[in-house]
């Protein structure tokens, strides 16, 4: 039998220009997603939540927070861009050029643009990806570029690994 450790995410070293991250999950925005996080962040505009108003504009019925689409854009992004970063240092050029809908499935890639040492923190480099989100008619819904401070492998909070308790010794027979 082979134990074989969990995905622990891109290093530094691990990023090159030009390379693409289809990024595995996708989700799709339910009405609940739509007016929590609208009311979590104090967004009153009702075309998020008042479907009775969202009816009488140009969509009919209501918007995903664009902001949301956002976040949710920018997670589906970690597992392969920022699982092991130090800090998020910032999102430029964000661009929502389709409207999102509840009931809509979102994906998302990202692609390498740039990746340089740091300067000041030799256990560091930084990264800058494009990440788009795309719809379930592949209509790109929400783009933007990141640039993340990245942990060097060997160093960050991953560097030593917990150990695992022992296994059952059932687990372990034939």
């Amino acid at each position: 039998m082979t134990v074989h450790r969990g995905w622990q995410g891109r290093y530094f070293e691990d990023f090159a220009v030009g390379d693409v991250f289809e990024h595995p999950l996708g989700r799709t925005v339910t009405e609940t997603d739509n007016i929590w996080f609208t009311l979590l962040t104090q967004n009153t505009a009702p075309v998020h939540f008042d479907r009775e108003y969202a009816k009488k504009t140009e969509f009919g019925k209501p918007l995903v927070d664009s902001t949301f689409t956002v976040a949710l854009v920018t997670g589906q992004s970690v597992t392969d861009v920022s699982q092991n970063v130090f800090a998020n240092l910032a999102w430029d050029r964000i661009t929502l050029p389709a409207p999102v809908f509840e009931g809509d499935t979102i994906h998302s890639r990202s692609t390498v643009l740039s990746v340089r040492e740091s300067q000041s923190r030799p256990t560091l480099g930084i990264v800058t990806v494009k990440t788009e989100g795309y719809n379930q008619r592949a209509e790109v819904v929400c783009a933007f570029e990141r640039t993340v401070m990245v942990y060097r492998r060997g160093h960050g909070p991953n560097a030593e690994p917990m150990p695992a308790p022992p296994l059952p010794p059932e687990a372990t027979q034939d």
